[in-house]
């Protein structure tokens, strides 16, 4: 199976891309591919951009990534109770090419974590609910609250409850493309 990976997030020490590199390890089996979102800088989305210079070969080429998987993980960073602005502007460039489907009807597992109790619960519910509508089947979604206190960069997550839940619903999307 392959499997592209990545934190909609594009800070140099994100949580949410140690929360996905983490997850992803579980897929030891798979041909995953860990992309970072720094490497889909583009300016930022606007109507009068598109008309005139069309849409950039960055947004084509993080389409391919999605056309060319069987699965996503996304994990994502909550800005202000929704997407971080670099994940949406990949998202809105993406969303303009003719023809498609942003996700291109792929299967997603998402994912949240944060440093506060909610884990990312609004940026959650806001992805479950929108997702489906841009070509996204959203199989499960992970939360992991409290990061600093539930996450160690060398273990992993260090919160055995919610180890053993992600494991759960890992093993739930792996019996999907059984």
């Amino acid at each position: 199976m392959k499997i592209l990976a990545f934190a909609g997030s594009n800070s140099g020490v994100s949580i949410n891309k140690q929360l996905v590199t983490f997850a992803s390890s579980f897929f030891n089996e798979d041909d995953v591919e860990i992309l970072d979102l720094n490497d889909y800088d583009m300016p930022i989305y606007k109507n009068e951009r598109e008309i005139e210079n069309g849409i950039p070969q960055l947004a084509h080429d993080f389409a391919a990534k999605i056309d060319g998987s069987d699965l996503i993980l996304l994990s994502l960073a909550e800005n202000n109770g929704a997407y971080s602005t670099a994940f949406k502007n990949v998202y809105d460039w993406v969303s303009r090419i003719k023809g498609r489907k942003t996700f291109g009807d792929k299967t997603v597992f998402l994912m949240a974590a944060s440093p506060g109790r909610r884990g990312g619960a609004s940026v959650l519910d806001i992805a479950s609910k929108r997702f489906p509508f841009d070509g996204a089947t959203v199989l499960e979604t992970f939360s992991l609250p409290s990061f600093y206190e539930t996450f160690d960069a060398e273990k992993g997550i260090v919160d055995q409850e919610k180890l053993d839940e992600l494991k759960k619903k890992i093993e739930i999307v792996k019996s999907n493309f059984a």
